[in-house]
């Protein structure tokens, strides 16, 4: 059918075909723009659209408000406690790079905002800045007793951990004996006495001739015959008694 025929058409019955194409500003794209077909069926007053071509952009809408400031991840327990998180357990902590490290935190214990550390790995609380220490231990019977110190911190890799502490701040002090040793492991012997102290009392410590005291020691469940090998704290219940808890724990000064 022709298309100056089918324009001029009526009536229910008439197919109507209409066929447009692209003008104006987007003539020199003519090539590369595809025709338009507006179909009517047959006996229909439906219209079904085969293919179109873009018409040109709008213009760019106003610039929007700013968004607001985002708070700075919490680095540390202390700052979580700050923020209102109240309860101990749990949380992620971001390191400078803005890596989340899950930490568990003591929001109970003289005020709060304790980190408590767990290894020698990636923890900015132990590696970085000023915290004070805290000991916490607890035998079998359920008897705590505590130590404080006014800072602490580990060295780095290259000086094999070594324990940089502050001084005794109250409680029962069993570790300023080992203040500025190196780390000792069954595999990194850096103790002063020819036998290896890590594997002699089955821990890994700042071990010198040997301990007073043995954190990482083997669970003994209390009282236990053999030497120094257990959990130790000597100023608490001696060499031969093994607690049931011992946490050391750091928070910002």
């Amino acid at each position: 059918m022709e298309r100056g025929r089918a324009a001029a058409a009526t009536g229910p019955a008439v197919t109507l075909a209409i066929v447009l194409s692209c003008t104006g500003a987007w003539a020199a794209a003519a090539n590369s723009c595809p025709e338009v077909q507006v179909v009517g069926l047959e006996g229909s007053d439906k219209l079904s659209i085969l293919r179109d071509c873009p018409g040109l952009p709008g213009a760019a809408g106003p610039k929007g408000d700013a968004g607001v400031n985002g708070e700075r991840a919490p680095r540390t327990c202390k700052e979580l406690l700050t923020r209102g998180h109240f309860l101990s357990g749990w949380y992620a902590v971001y390191l400078p790079d803005c890596r989340p490290l899950s930490t568990l935190c003591d929001m109970d214990t003289d005020g709060g905002g304790w980190t408590v550390s767990v290894g020698t790995g990636d923890r900015p609380a132990v590696h970085g800045g000023t915290n004070e220490l805290r000991v916490d231990l607890m035998d079998l019977e359920g008897n705590r007793q505590f130590a404080k110190y006014s800072s602490f911190k580990m060295a780095g890799e290259a000086e094999k951990y070594r324990l940089v502490l502050g001084a005794f701040a109250g409680g029962s002090d069993s570790l300023s004996n080992h203040n500025n040793l190196a780390f000792s492991t069954k595999d990194q012997d850096n103790d002063s006495v020819p036998e290896k102290c890590a594997e002699r009392h089955s821990g890994a410590w700042w071990y010198y001739q040997c301990h007073l005291s043995n954190l990482n020691g083997l669970y003994l469940r209390g009282s236990h015959e053999t030497f120094a090998n257990g959990i130790n704290w000597k100023s608490g219940k001696g060499y031969n008694y093994s607690d049931k808890v011992s946490e050391m724990k750091v928070r910002p000064v």
